[in-house]
């Protein structure tokens, strides 16, 4: 089924020339509108924070914005050749589902999950994880590693046609996680799509899923006997589904350890000051700016970071930037001047 491309330039409000310092500031202002975090009205901002996130993953990563640039006027050939001739065919709802010969003999199919990833069809194609064949000359523009990909339809293979008692091949998915699931755990309702390649036919099943408290990036949640049926009476392959953290507005997550920016004032971190910063959870702690505090320092503040399996948490660090005003009083010069004139201090000076 055809998929509809997406402008993630238009999604930020950026120009395709945006620098990265332009995107992930659009980002930000729109993340504190929809966040599903932040939102007031939750339920109307999902859908909108999704096609946020997903501009966002691709424009905040090089490579993949590279990508996404080579794709332009391409992306229909592109998306005809992944599919093949007469392969493609449409799930219920919006799904797709395509059956293919794996190089080593076997026939596979793909699933279609909604509550899961929260990426449209056309980044699943384009920027998933799974690969592809038969692309001819494509390759060649996009790169062997940049095959045409499906992380929330996932691939599942089968064996050929007379196997028997033999165990299904487990199933992988994408699952879109918010910094505050991950904080606090949550249950999330998964719609699971079957498509036999053979007869065509669909079925439906909803799936209630706990995401624990404390998941990190890449770790797999498994859902038993949701994987590929298994064939003369063996049981069914498992489903696992790999946590792909939402960019969040305010913080990074790396490991256990949260990061958040704060940006100072010239006067802030040489006299140092006291300032209040967000955590996570709607909170705010106050934070000891020390005096001669120095642009890109990080500030450590213990046990505010994610969960961990023995009731701990990591930490938050605050990483400082240094700003300076755009404009200036007549006033204000004044007193810049007096302390270029009086101050000792000069950056380029020899240690």
């Amino acid at each position: 089924m055809p998929v509809q491309f997406k402008d993630y330039y238009a999604t930020l409000g950026v120009p395709r020339d945006a620098t990265e310092a332009d995107i992930k500031k659009a980002f930000r202002k729109l993340a504190r509108k929809y966040h599903p975090d932040v939102a007031q009205d939750k339920t109307s901002a999902e859908e909108k924070f999704k096609e946020i996130n997903e501009a966002y993953d691709v424009l905040s990563d090089p490579a993949k914005r590279r990508k996404y640039d080579r794709l332009g006027a391409h992306w229909q050939e592109y998306e005809a050749a992944e599919a093949g001739p007469g392969q493609g065919s449409a799930a219920p709802g919006g799904g797709y589902s395509r059956a293919w010969r794996t190089p080593d003999g076997a026939q596979a199919h793909e699933f279609h999950f909604g509550g899961t990833t929260g990426f449209s069809d056309f980044f699943e194609r384009f920027f998933g994880t799974r690969r592809g064949s038969g692309l001819g000359d494509l390759e060649d523009l996009f790169g062997e590693e940049e095959i045409p990909g499906g992380a929330a339809r996932a691939r599942s293979r089968r064996h050929a046609a007379g196997a028997t008692g033999l165990r299904g091949v487990d199933t992988e998915a994408d699952l879109l996680v918010t910094l505050d699931e991950a904080m606090r755990g949550a249950e999330r309702l998964l719609r699971l799509e079957r498509v036999d390649p053979r007869t065509g036919q669909t079925s439906v099943e909803t799936i209630r899923l706990r995401i624990p408290q404390g998941v990190r990036e890449g770790q797999r949640l498994r859902v038993p006997g949701r994987g590929e049926s298994g064939a003369g009476g063996a049981p069914a392959g498992d489903l696992y589904l790999r946590v792909r953290l939402a960019a969040h507005p305010d913080f990074r997550a790396r490991g256990d350890d949260l990061y958040c920016d704060l940006t100072l004032a010239p006067w802030e971190a040489v006299l140092g000051a006291a300032i209040d910063v967000g955590i996570p959870g709607g909170r705010q702690a106050r934070v000891r700016i020390p005096p001669g505090t120095r642009h890109g320092s990080q500030l450590r503040l213990r046990g505010h970071g994610l969960p961990h399996a023995d009731g701990g948490h990591g930490d938050l660090y605050v990483v400082i930037a240094i700003d300076v005003p755009d404009e200036i009083t007549a006033e204000e010069r004044a007193l810049w001047e007096k302390l270029a004139h009086t101050s000792r201090f000069s950056p380029r000076s020899p240690t």
